[in-house]
Parts: C-alpha cells; sequence; structure tokens
C-alpha cells in the first residue's frame, strides 16, 4: 500500500473528523460513548487545523487516517512545554490498520519538529489501551514519560494519560 502524508484540504475534515472519531468510539476510547464531550474536539477538524497542522494519510487514493502536529505551544497544545513540539488525535481507520499509515504520520510530525526552529522534543499523551500506538512510539525511539502522566478529566478519578517523549 502507497502511503501519502500530506496537509488536510478543508473539504477533507469531515471526512477525517468521521474517521477519527469513529477510530476512537469502535476502540472505547471514550468514556461516554457518543454523548461524550471530546467527541466533538475529535470531530472538529477546521478548529484544529486553524490552530496547528492537521495531516492526513492518504492509501489508493483514499484518505485513511490523520494526526494533529503542534509545533510549539499554542490552543491545541495538552503537555508541551518550550522547546516541544505536540502530535495529537493519532488516528487510522480500522479497515486500514497495520499497513504503516499510523506510522508514517508520526514519522511525518517527527520531520516537522525536526525542521522546527528550536524544538528539541516531540510529546504526546495517550490512553493505556492504545497499544498499538505504543507499539509505534517506542519503535520510533519515543520513552515513556511518567512523571507528566495526567488526567484529563480531574472530576472523575482513574483516567489517566500517558506521556511519551523524543528527543530530536
Amino acid at each position: 500500500m502507497d502511503i501519502v502524508i500530506r496537509p488536510a484540504a478543508p473539504e477533507e475534515y469531515e471526512t477525517l473528523g468521521e474517521i477519527t472519531a469513529r477510530a476512537y468510539l469502535q476502540d472505547g476510547l471514550l468514556d461516554f460513548g457518543e454523548s461524550d464531550a471530546y467527541l466533538g474536539e475529535l470531530k472538529d477538524v477546521a478548529k484544529r487545523a486553524a490552530a496547528a497542522q492537521v495531516l492526513v494519510a492518504v492509501a489508493d487514493g483514499a484518505l485513511v487516517g490523520g494526526v494533529t502536529f503542534v509545533p510549539s505551544g499554542g490552543p491545541m497544545a495538552d503537555i508541551a512545554g518550550p522547546a516541544e513540539a505536540e502530535i495529537r488525535m493519532l488516528a487510522v481507520d480500522r479497515e486500514a490498520r497495520g499497513r504503516g499509515a499510523g506510522e508514517s504520520l508520526v514519522r511525518a510530525c517527527v520531520d516537522r519538529a525536526r525542521a522546527t526552529e528550536g524544538c528539541v522534543r516531540v510529546v504526546l499523551s495517550t490512553q493505556r489501551s492504545m497499544r498499538s500506538a505504543h507499539r509505534i512510539y517506542e519503535r520510533m525511539g519515543f520513552v515513556r514519560t511518567p512523571e507528566r502522566d495526567w488526567n484529563p478529566l480531574p472530576q472523575l478519578d482513574g483516567i489517566t494519560l500517558l506521556t511519551y517523549r523524543l528527543t530530536l
């Protein structure tokens, strides 16, 4: 499968939003299902694209996944500090998994981070159950940073996001 990574076009935002939301829902990553407030964030690709870089993976002419790359801080950063880029909302359509789209998207983010002046690290948050994503990150040299793990919903116990970093 030939995979092309490129910036998302506005006419692809809705499709990418659906792929991202469906991936999180199918994998059981949203605690409240269809009513989860984060679902709206996952679907709102236009909002992400206005504040960060949204990349898509296209395989055999079809959009199969995407990721949000936050070059340095800004409203889309969750955990990035000074001189750090952040990877967010990585998702690949279930039918296209296992063929390199996820790794290609992460690699494109790392390449962008290396091209960002002053950037020395790439950071990301992930859920415990995202084991296939963890394997990609670890294979690419990311290391766990348990001291940065955090809870995006402090009012709910038990939701701790794991963090990783890659030093460039």
